[in-house]
């Protein structure tokens, strides 16, 4: 029971579209209808300004963070209390990208998966992080960015549990895996436009970020 509250929970908070929100507030009647139509804080940034983008990045980021707390407070778990907080973590992330509320049209999930793993393996995440700011800082490219940060979670992860730096689950390096995988799979527009040439350059002065700039 605490179990299915937990993981229903983390599902319907990564669900709630923070970019479509927020963006009304700052006069933009319908996010998706502006530059890439994503749903995420890329998209929001552009489209309604950086206070709005930021203010969405706190937001989607506290979905992943929230829905690990929330299985945290559970009583007791079949799955095991950390067992339940990842899996609450990843019900988050599937409700960014496939939210219930927007007819499961939703946004790429990459805050939200970092909200989570910030909670669960923060040492990997912060490796990530660090990644992910010298490459945007690098080329401009946050598609590039999210993209590779994943990737270095996941090796980072892997490296942890081979080389038993932390005592890190076997499910733990699985799920890493997965989430590699999801991020590559809603960026795989981004990544097309970035081998063509195509993908346009991030501004972060500015709300004039095209389509290509799309990320979370």
């Amino acid at each position: 029971m605490y179990d299915l509250l937990a993981i229903t929970g983390g599902y319907i908070l990564g669900s709630i579209p923070f970019a479509l929100i927020i963006s009304r507030l700052f006069g933009i009647r319908d996010i998706r209808e502006v530059g890439s139509g994503n749903i995420g804080a890329t998209n929001a940034w552009r489209a309604a300004g950086p206070a709005a983008g930021i203010m969405v990045t706190v937001g989607d980021i506290g979905k992943g963070v929230l829905a690990v707390f929330i299985a945290s407070l559970m009583p007791e778990s079949a799955l095991g209390a950390a067992n339940l907080k990842l899996i609450a973590g990843i019900a988050a992330v599937v409700g960014h990208v496939f939210p219930v509320f927007l007819l499961f049209r939703g946004g790429k999930g990459v805050n939200t998966a970092l909200g989570v793993m910030i909670m669960i393996l923060p040492i990997e995440t912060l490796i990530a992080l660090l990644g992910f700011i010298l490459i945007v800082v690098i080329s401009r490219y946050i598609s590039l960015g999210s993209v590779l940060a994943a990737v270095i979670f996941f090796i980072s992860v892997l490296m942890a549990y081979i080389l038993k730096l932390e005592d890190i689950p076997v499910l733990y390096l699985i799920v890493s895996g997965i989430l590699m995988l999801l991020i590559i799979i809603t960026h795989r527009t981004n990544i097309k436009r970035l081998l063509s040439g195509r993908e346009n350059r991030f501004s972060f002065h500015s709300r004039k970020n095209r389509e290509g700039a799309d990320n979370a």
